[in-house]
């Protein structure tokens, strides 16, 4: 497999740095099964919960999160190594606050659902 052109740019990177960086996105991915699990559990085992419609939406959204968040942690990773590489600041992230609100979001409508049902 070729190596991509902005691999070119800068100069090679502390392998330490190159590594942290890797473990980020790691824990990014690793985020982003666990909302794809949480979806799955919840259409599966949520039997009780009603109404149903709401339990498919939550569920359905949270893969839909689970896949955005995959690539937006490739895309992230590959800004801070390019930012690493040329010795610029990292990059700002909107990530954080965007999976802040839809923790928050799933949260309230399931608390909300749990006091109804």
């Amino acid at each position: 497999m070729r190596e991509p052109k902005w691999h070119e740019e800068g100069h090679e990177p502390d392998y330490r740095f190159t590594l942290a960086n890797e473990r980020t996105f790691l824990a990014w991915i690793r985020t982003a099964l666990a909302l794809l699990a949480g979806g799955v559990l919840l259409h599966q085992f949520a039997t009780e919960l009603d109404p149903r419609l709401v339990v498919t939406v939550l569920s359905t959204g949270l893969g839909v999160v689970a896949a955005v968040l995959s690539v937006v942690s490739y895309t992230r990773w590959r800004g801070n190594e390019i930012a690493i590489r040329t010795g610029r600041p990292l990059p700002f992230s909107w990530v954080l606050p965007a999976l802040a609100a839809v923790c928050l979001l799933t949260s309230a409508v399931l608390v909300v659902m749990l006091l109804v049902t």
